[in-house]
């Protein structure tokens, strides 16, 4: 399955998000809070339909649920979470529950972007089974 990216993807993420009912205003401070925090990231829906932004590898994704967002990190293991937000189990991915714009401008939520953005910008994150197509069509060229 393909990602949705550029202009179609931000039609496609601004619908998401205007069908989010009494949530569309946590996906849009998600939203917000990402694009200013991590200038140059790109916004695009993965292969499941999951808005997901990417900077040097996928980044972190939101989804609207019954009655909250969740906003995801693919590496968050590898983040310091003083305040423990972040729940889950899984190997690498972890997530903050939002129900509120304001929880979504809580520091602690910001500070976890700001690990995550960094953290890419260091090292790539790879092995993934989602990728941009731009990505891969630049890795293509360069073989």
């Amino acid at each position: 399955m393909p990602t949705i990216e550029g202009k179609e993807a931000r039609v496609w993420i601004g619908k998401y998000v205007k069908s989010a009912g009494k949530l569309a205003g946590v996906a849009k401070a998600i939203r917000s809070l990402v694009k200013k925090t991590v200038p140059g990231c790109e916004e695009y829906v993965n292969p499941w339909k999951i808005p997901s932004f990417d900077l040097n590898g996928p980044l972190c994704f939101y989804m609207v649920a019954k009655d909250h967002v969740i906003f995801g990190f693919l590496r968050a293991t590898a983040l310091r979470d003083p305040g423990k937000l972040l729940e889950g189990t899984g190997k690498y991915v972890r997530h903050v529950k939002l129900r509120s714009a304001a929880d979504a401008r809580r520091p602690g939520v910001r500070d976890l972007l700001e690990q995550a953005a960094r953290l890419n910008r260091k090292q790539a994150l790879t092995g993934t089974k989602v990728q941009m197509k731009k990505r891969r069509a630049d890795a293509s060229r360069k073989k």
